[in-house]
């Protein structure tokens, strides 16, 4: 039994050894300034839990049966000075971490624009930030970058020392974007727009990835993140545009069906418009965006010719348009959004190949036949 604790004492430290502590170690200023929040926390509340726990073991020696030297008094019922003490302290640290966490909530908000690149640099008026739109597929990242016109997916790159505005949304079920080296997560959600701003301040390949499970492929969702100088910065996006292709609608009504895994890719132009149209839920043609109709109804509605308007405000494309009624999803269960499975994800068993090998029958769906 010694041996085996002993063994166990020395299987910890070489267990945390290959652990690579990120969040403790980032390389963005955002990102610091979580870290910092991490340890002024900790420590406030250690200020009590450990002189809590070194009385607990010290009251179990010091009272215990064999000490005969141990004042016993069973009438002892209050003391004054010990009840200010337990609560006073508490009291102060949740007065401490009430305040250092309201001024963090404000200075933190990840909506908020960046007032300062690190702790020795405030942003000034010709500091230019970079605009990086980010949409959550299954399973996959498209970053799109409209100063630039390009796009990518599964890679991102930004220069180090240049604030970064992201504007972040999802094409199906809510994802979570994470470069824990840059900033914290922030959920991406369809039909919604969330923003993140955030600064890298040292140059390296960091990793970005999906914090929010999603189904299937969701163990793949993952990317890097490019710090770069200026200079390397300007030779990747001449590279993206040098060996990319076009990213329209088209384009993007294929990349959006369920994939996993899908290797780096690039596209030299985007079409004007793609990532209002993907916020707006209305990339098919015949669709109507989501911010037509908030102004058609703040308007007061349309009456009964609104009611032309059913079929393109149909925004759920989960089940297959040439099932029969009742489809439900494909046999796999996952409940992919086309007719096709996910590619990169196995197939069932026996069953039979469709688009690219991957694809499910209509026969293969599953029917509730009506009564």
């Amino acid at each position: 039994m010694k041996l085996i604790r002993r063994l166990s004492a020395l299987a910890l430290p070489l267990a945390l050894s290959g652990c690579d502590l990120v969040v403790m170690s980032p390389s963005g200023d955002i990102a610091t300034q979580q870290r910092d929040l991490i340890i002024v926390s900790v420590v406030l509340m250690l200020l009590i839990i450990i002189p809590v726990i070194c009385l607990t073991f010290y009251f179990a020696w010091h009272y215990r049966r064999s000490n005969i030297n141990a004042k016993y008094d069973p009438e002892w019922h209050h003391s004054t000075r010990l009840e200010v003490v337990i609560w006073a302290a508490p009291l102060a640290i949740i007065i401490a971490l009430g305040a250092v966490t309201w001024v963090s909530t404000h200075r933190l908000d990840p909506y908020r624009p960046l007032d300062r690149i690190d702790a020795n640099r405030p942003v000034t008026p010709e500091t230019k930030p970079i605009t990086i739109e980010v949409v959550a597929l299954d399973w996959k990242w498209l970053f799109l970058y409209p100063e630039q016109g390009i796009a990518t997916v599964n890679e991102i790159a930004a220069p180090i020392d240049t604030p970064i505005e992201f504007k972040i949304t999802g094409s199906t079920v809510m994802n979570s974007f994470y470069i824990p080296a840059l900033a914290g997560q922030i959920y991406a959600m369809p039909g919604m727009q969330t923003k993140l701003h955030a600064v890298m301040n040292k140059e390296g390949v960091y990793e970005g990835f999906s914090a929010n499970y999603s189904g299937d492929g969701f163990s793949g969702m993952r990317f890097k993140f490019h710090g770069m100088s200026n200079d390397n910065f300007g030779q990747w996006v001449a590279r993206v545009k040098g060996q990319g292709s076009a990213l329209n609608r088209d384009a993007y009504l294929k990349l959006e069906r369920p994939s996993s895994r899908v290797p780096v890719t690039y596209f030299a132009s985007v079409e004007n418009g793609l990532y209002d149209a993907i916020l707006n839920l209305c990339v098919k043609p015949g669709q109507m965006c989501a911010n037509e109709m908030m102004h058609i109804d703040m308007m007061g509605g349309a009456g009964k010719d609104s009611h032309e308007n059913r079929k393109r405000l149909e925004y759920d494309t989960r089940w297959a348009a040439d099932a029969g009624p009742g489809a439900t999803h494909p046999a796999t269960g996952h409940g992919a959004k086309e007719p096709t499975q996910a590619e990169g994800v196995n197939a069932p068993a026996g069953a039979p190949a469709g688009h690219e090998g991957h694809g499910v029958a209509p026969d293969q769906l599953n029917t509730n036949p009506k009564p």
